[in-house]
């Protein structure tokens, strides 16, 4: 695999510092029942990354002392972990909103039969990822079959009232462009997946567009496609300074499976810790909400990514 790092460091993207923190990002790991051409964390069924029930017991530690609103779990397919549900379950009892980064095929997959029960059970949200409403294209990017096996998966969320009216169990979707492209306008790309998948009997909340990082397998593949500089250019000249604001990494840190801490996901993938004074990596462990507010955020020429166009961050499009 190619490095994307040392093509990313130098940088013209604007300074910006923390604001108060809110969430909470957890990796808890790398393994995923799939692998997907678009996944910047270079996820898949051989990686063997998985966070310890210590440093889950340092993450619930944070929470409760923090007074975090919202833990964020991610992956790989973050089910994986064999602590998810004990932490599920414990940031529940502690109040926190929990969300967890799903990719719907993992509801299929052997031993997780009752999963969508026990995220139902614990008033999870699902951010479900869905690159299209388009078979060939879902296909395509993340495995034969993936579509089909989605679509399962949201008609049992759908049955236990995920993205229903007035439930309060939300399900949101997100997509992903197919390639070196910025996604369509949010609004108008919702419309067409609630028209779309309305056809198949499947409902949800809301929809996010994330535009595709050029880092990891991504990355990787648009060097060997001689597309890399390409796709920087476009990113470039579609930034927005008004989606300043709003980048994630203002009200969010990132943690590994290790409890390592990052300003952002991408920041992680690219083993940019949070900046501090000598370098090296801050732990979870030795650190409090309150201090990071107003510290410097790591920028790199990725950063480019969540300020093109409509702009880009966990939570979707953060500009009409």
């Amino acid at each position: 695999m190619h490095a994307t790092r040392p093509l990313l460091e130098i940088t013209d993207f604007p300074a910006i510092t923390r604001g108060r923190l809110t969430t909470l990002q957890i990796n808890v790991g790398y393994r995923c029942n799939q692998s997907c051409l678009h996944c910047h964390v270079n996820a898949g069924p051989k990686r063997k990354e998985s966070m310890s029930r210590e440093t889950v017991d340092t993450v619930l530690a944070f929470l409760r002392a923090n007074a975090i609103e919202t833990l964020d779990i991610t992956g790989g397919a973050p089910e994986l972990n064999e602590h998810f549900r004990y932490l599920v379950a414990q940031a529940r009892a502690l109040g926190v909103h929990v969300m967890d980064r799903c990719n719907l095929t993992i509801l299929g997959e052997p031993g997780q039969e009752d999963l969508a029960e026990f995220l139902a059970e614990h008033e999870v949200e699902i951010v479900a990822s869905l690159p299209c409403y388009l078979e060939e294209n879902v296909d395509g990017q993340r495995g034969k079959g993936v579509y089909a096996r989605s679509l399962l998966g949201l008609r049992a969320l759908n049955a236990l009232g995920y993205g229903q009216p007035d439930s309060g169990r939300v399900l949101n979707l997100v997509y992903n462009p197919t390639g070196p492209f910025l996604p369509p306008p949010q609004a108008a790309l919702e419309a067409d997946y609630r028209r779309e998948l309305g056809k198949q009997g499947i409902v949800f909340n809301a929809l996010f567009t994330l535009a595709n990082m050029p880092i990891q397998r991504f990355g990787s593949t648009l060097i060997s496609k001689d597309e890399f500089h390409g796709y920087l250019a476009l990113l470039k000249s579609a930034h927005q300074d008004a989606n300043l604001d709003g980048v994630m990494c203002r009200s969010l840190i990132s943690v590994d499976w290790q409890g390592r801490v990052y300003d952002c996901d991408f920041n992680q993938m690219l083993d940019m810790p949070l900046p501090r004074p000598g370098g090296g990596h801050t732990h979870l462990r030795d650190i409090r909400a309150a201090e990071l507010e107003g510290r410097s955020i790591a920028i790199g020429e990725h950063c480019y990514g969540c300020t093109a166009g409509q702009g880009s961050s966990c939570g979707g499009a953060l500009s009409d």
